[in-house]
């Protein structure tokens, strides 16, 4: 027992020095294809072994460390106040639910960059993206008269591609609080265009 505690608590502390030396090494980086899985073991000081068999694999890495820093706003989310808890009407909380992910998009540049373009599977799989999608669907569907939630809130959650903020703020330098009021103003087109005009032949 004694030992299985010490292993038990061997593998917490590697884990948090993992995602620690993950986390320093994104930030440095230019490019996330420059973090490769044996930078990250020699940064934490483990072996490559143990950091395969903690997550798997680079994108089980990227995930979790995603994960960590996403939990603060997951929290909010849940059980949080105004605007981004439970309580707050629809139409108020899904601006900012899409705000929420941009900024935290911008605050995680590089690694959202390298989590959306790991892996071979599509990114609308992935389970951060299901996460929102759900969400985001259900806020949607108690605004009365909008329709397509599930289209809707797949083409809002494209505003916030981590590959469209990285253009947006690298290639078109457009500063961060220009971007949430554009972002802003988007999502309020879209809450107040209702529903499109029936199709006679569908009266038929």
């Amino acid at each position: 027992m004694p030992e299985r505690q010490s292993s038990r608590k061997d593998a917490i502390r590697n884990r948090k020095a993992v995602l620690a030396a993950a986390d320093a090494l994104f930030a440095r980086r230019e490019s996330p294809e420059d973090v490769t899985m044996a930078d990250v073991a020699a940064a934490a000081g483990v072996g490559k072994g143990t950091l395969f068999r903690a997550f798997g694999d680079r994108a089980g890495l990227l995930r979790a460390l995603y994960e960590s820093r996403l939990e603060p706003v997951g929290q909010a989310i849940e059980t949080g106040p105004p605007p981004l808890g439970p309580a707050t009407p629809p139409r108020e909380r899904v601006p900012a639910l899409l705000d929420a992910v941009l900024c935290f998009k911008l605050d995680n540049r590089r690694l959202a960059l390298a989590l959306e373009e790991d892996g071979s599977g599509s990114p609308y799989r992935a389970e951060h993206y299901e996460r929102w999608h759900g969400l985001l669907r259900a806020v949607l569907e108690q605004i009365p008269g909008l329709t397509d939630s599930g289209f809707t809130a797949h083409a809002l959650l494209a505003a916030t591609r981590a590959d469209l903020v990285e253009h947006l703020a690298r290639e078109e330098h457009l500063a961060r609080e220009s971007m949430r009021q554009q972002l802003a103003h988007f999502v309020t087109r879209v809450l107040a265009s209702g529903p499109p005009p029936q199709d006679p032949a569908d009266e038929e």
